[in-house]
């Protein structure tokens, strides 16, 4: 009988404490571990090319440089793959930004360099073009997704998708921008 309660107080205490580990990860996977959104700036850095193209028809491509700052608040670090950006003016697409992969790691900021092909010709034949000119400010939008995988504490690996849109305007009379981003993490 004695063999008998042992084993039911083993089994007992085996429960309790398969339960108490239950609910602290429960715990920290609601609160401490739960992603959080991490935070992307666009700030551009200058003006890298200009190219004319002449008859028959007039054309003008510009490159701005761009740097990217991802604010990781994460407990996890986060590891994309190559992707590329789309900056769009009315719902036409008039640049595509290349973003190399890269990690970022828990807690920190990493900038990401860049550049931007603004593609003039399509912005002009836009029929908004010379309305916003005359207003003195372009707005644009600017979307990307980064696929890849999010590793908390080395043990944790999960596919994690990172969703930014960006309102971006540019001031035509102190070539001044200021953008707005929204970003979402997806487990």
């Amino acid at each position: 009988m004695t063999r008998m309660r042992g084993f039911k107080i083993c089994c007992g205490v085996t429960t309790i404490f398969i339960i108490i580990l239950a609910a602290v990860f429960t715990t920290l996977a609601l609160t401490v571990f739960k992603p959080k959104n991490p935070s992307i700036i666009a700030n551009p850095v200058g003006l890298e090319n200009i190219q004319f193209g002449g008859s028959p028809n007039v054309t003008l491509n510009v490159t701005l440089g761009m740097v990217v700052t991802i604010d990781n608040p994460n407990y996890g670090s986060f590891k994309f793959t190559n992707s590329t950006a789309y900056v769009d003016y009315h719902g036409v697409i008039v640049a595509e930004v290349p973003i190399q992969a890269d990690l970022i790691p828990a807690h920190s900021k990493v900038n990401i360099t860049t550049s931007v092909d603004l593609m003039a010709d399509a912005l002009i034949k836009n029929p908004y073009f010379l309305q916003d000119l005359i207003a003195g400010r372009f707005n644009f939008v600017s979307t990307s997704s980064l696929h890849g995988k999010v590793e908390v504490i080395k043990i944790l690996k999960l596919h994690a998708t990172a969703l930014s849109t960006c309102d971006i305007t540019l001031f035509v009379t102190s070539l001044s921008i200021d953008s707005s981003c929204k970003s979402e993490i997806k487990l």
